[in-house]
């Protein structure tokens, strides 16, 4: 479809302002041959295209942010990638940054309207921080307010108690839990927001890299617990977004 065409119709006054939004909104797509852009995105769900590096190579990962940024994309988030892509997109791109504990690259030349949301992103352990900074850093990107409460799980209670203000001070938080996921529940417990748990593959043998946690958090008897898969951190950040936005609308 013609974005051009579209817009002049919309000048000449051919066509009104809800119609050029409409055609819009479902045009265009760029073909690479390796991957089909969606420039419009934005447009229909408030965020550009997010790019899932993990089995691009770095031309392909590169390729794909120098075309989205060429339509005029001004953000891009790029999820699970390392620092070999991370330089080859640095090469179409000098202004990205790399956050390597979550394996996000990011690009950011406007500011991103705020929600006025806070999120709190808890842990188990120490060893759920990457999947939690993924959530963190795509709810940060995406306008929000984040504060991080890294290793307070249940195997130290009190940990998690001594910040109970900080927990019921937000508008939404993402439980990031390994081994029996039970931190989301315990959470859940706590407060009337919404909790949003995510499943690690963090434990040993019998949690199944992270299907015991998944069938705990789907099993959880506390209200207010809804699920994303297994070391989605994307997934929690972006939903608890969806429900900052919400709040402002």
């Amino acid at each position: 479809m013609d974005i051009k065409k579209i817009l002049d119709d919309y000048k000449n006054g051919d066509i009104s302002l809800e119609e050029a939004e409409g055609k819009l909104k479902i045009s265009p797509i760029e073909d690479l041959g390796y991957a089909v852009i969606d420039h419009q995105r934005q447009m229909r769900n408030g965020c550009p295209e997010v790019i899932y590096c993990a089995g691009k190579t770095k031309e392909q990962t590169a390729g794909i942010f120098q075309h989205m940024l060429e339509a005029g994309t001004k953000n891009i988030l790029g999820t699970r990638g390392n620092k070999e892509k991370f330089e080859a997109v640095k090469e179409v791109c000098p202004d990205a940054k790399f956050y390597e504990a979550s394996g996000i690259i990011l690009v950011e030349r406007e500011p991103i309207p705020k929600t006025g949301g806070k999120i709190v992103v808890a842990t188990g352990g120490t060893s759920d921080i990457p999947v939690a900074e993924e959530a963190a850093i795509t709810a940060e990107y995406l306008g929000n307010e984040v504060i991080r409460l890294y290793d307070v799980g249940v195997a130290g209670l009190h940990r998690l108690l001594s910040k109970l203000d900080v927990i019921t001070s937000a508008n939404v938080i993402i439980a990031v839990a390994g081994m029996e996921g039970a931190l989301a529940s315990v959470i859940g417990g706590l407060t009337d927001k919404p909790v949003i748990a995510v499943p690690t593959s963090v434990g040993y043998g019998a949690s199944f890299n992270g299907v015991s946690a998944l069938l705990c958090m789907l099993n959880s008897c506390a209200n207010g617990v809804v699920t994303v898969n297994i070391d989605n951190g994307f997934g929690a950040g972006y939903t608890a977004n969806s429900i900052n936005k919400l709040g402002v609308k």
